[in-house]
């Protein structure tokens, strides 16, 4: 085979095996890849796009439009039909004749206030759009916080898992020695291989949760299916780091971006009924046009109309009141809204700083057991080791252990998440688990 040929297979094997290869990601390098290609942040940033191009479309009714035009026509023009009457001697049409034109024209509002409110509800509505886009972002981060959250409780059940099957098999090992040497008996030894058989299958369902768990967050984090996922915050998980201080009611309701889109919609709204009103003001406008005409393109001549316009409403079948009635509901509906939206985040405050009071206090006591319970198992060994007693008590001790490691991984696995549904709660996920 050409050596070039198979340098190239060799390099293009090598980029396949790296594209396919396993993806390890922290919690921060998970949530911005989420926010970089997560379906729904993405759909949100175009609203946001589109809300950009609402407000220039608005922008340009209040600018002047300008039009060029150049034409040639032809004419022939019935005179009985034109004067509805005929003149003795005079022909009945005259024509066809050529007619050429071309110059500009153009069309100005002067006065039009309803252009001017639509033009800063649709600025308004940026705002809005934004704030929508934000929360997006706030709901995909939670997402993503939640699920590498449960991958690491996953990761830690595993780990616990093993490190039970290791102390199980050494148990064992233990019992199955001292009745080889005829001190210990075999029921001893068949109860220490009944409990390694379930340390092992406990092991076979936390390995398979953790699987299930990371393939959730690369559906989330919206990778390619073949591509595998590795945690590079298992350790983190066992740290309870300190909450800021600045997690009060205040800064909720000044952060939450659905209470600032729920605010810029009441602006949009109030602006809805102004343009309303406005609407029974007269309006004015300025418009024109400059050609050069002729018959013929070399006698063109230089041509124009220019003139004011004021138009005002006399009757409008009540179209008006009613749309102004509109908008006075949509505004208290939004008030409605605002004042429910503001109780929720205030649950939500009070329950996540609730619960990360109590999960901080879980953490302690399970810490505590576990050391307690490895203690436990060291001196029910050394009973079983020494004669004193059977492996009845390095058993339960095993269960022990066993109980208070789940105890320790589900405080740290609440903590963690009460930590995040708080910084949700106020408006702060982004900025503390992507920043």
């Amino acid at each position: 085979m050409n050596p070039r040929v198979l340098i190239l297979l060799t390099l293009t094997s090598a980029a396949l095996a790296q594209e396919t290869g396993p993806l390890k990601l922290t919690l921060r390098e998970a949530v911005s890849l989420a926010l970089k290609q997560n379906p729904q942040v993405i759909l949100a940033n175009l609203g946001v796009s589109q809300s950009q191009q609402d407000r220039q479309i608005a922008r340009s009714a209040l600018l002047p439009q300008v039009n060029g035009n150049v034409s040639e026509t032809v004419h022939r023009v019935n005179l009985e039909t034109a004067i509805g009457f005929s003149f003795p001697g005079f022909p009945q049409h005259i024509g066809p004749y050529y007619v050429f034109q071309g110059g500009v024209g153009f069309n100005a509002p002067v006065f039009d206030l309803t252009l001017w409110r639509r033009y800063r509800s649709a600025q308004i509505g940026i705002d809005s759009s934004r704030a929508q886009e934000m929360s997006v972002r706030e709901e995909s981060v939670l997402l993503v916080v939640s699920q590498y959250l449960g991958s690491q409780r996953a990761a830690a059940d595993v780990q616990a898992a093993e490190s039970r099957v290791e102390l199980a098999q050494a148990l064992y090992d233990q019992s199955a020695d001292l009745q080889k040497n005829g001190v210990g008996t075999g029921i001893d030894t068949l109860r220490s291989n009944v409990q390694l058989q379930n340390e092992k299958q406990r092991l076979i369902v936390a390995r398979t949760q953790l699987e299930t768990s990371l393939y959730g967050l690369s559906r989330l984090l919206n990778l390619d299916p073949r591509r595998t996922i590795e945690l590079a915050d298992r350790v983190s998980f066992f740290d309870t780091p300190e909450v800021s201080p600045d997690q009060t009611l205040e800064r909720a309701y000044s952060t939450r971006p659905e209470l600032r889109q729920i605010l810029s919609q009441e602006q949009r709204a109030e602006l809805e009924r102004k343009t309303a009103t406005d609407q029974r003001l007269p309006k004015l406008t300025l418009s024109g046009g400059w050609l050069e005409q002729g018959l013929t393109p070399t006698g063109i001549i230089p041509v124009y109309q220019y003139q004011a316009s004021l138009d005002f409403p006399l009757f409008t079948g009540g179209r008006i009141e009613a749309q102004r009635t509109q908008a006075d509901l949509a505004i208290r509906q939004l008030k409605q809204q605002e004042q429910e939206l503001r109780n929720r985040i205030a649950l939500e405050v009070k329950t996540a700083i609730a619960m990360l009071e109590s999960a901080r206090s879980e953490v302690t006591v399970a810490n505590l057991g576990v050391d307690l319970a490895r203690q436990e198992v060291v001196q029910a060994r050394d009973r079983f080791q020494a004669g004193v007693a059977n492996n009845i008590e390095v058993i339960t001790a095993q269960d022990e252990l066993s109980r208070a490691n789940d105890n320790q991984i589900g405080a740290l696995y609440r903590y963690n998440q009460a930590r995040a549904d708080l910084a949700h709660a106020t408006g702060q996920m982004e900025s503390l688990y992507a920043k």
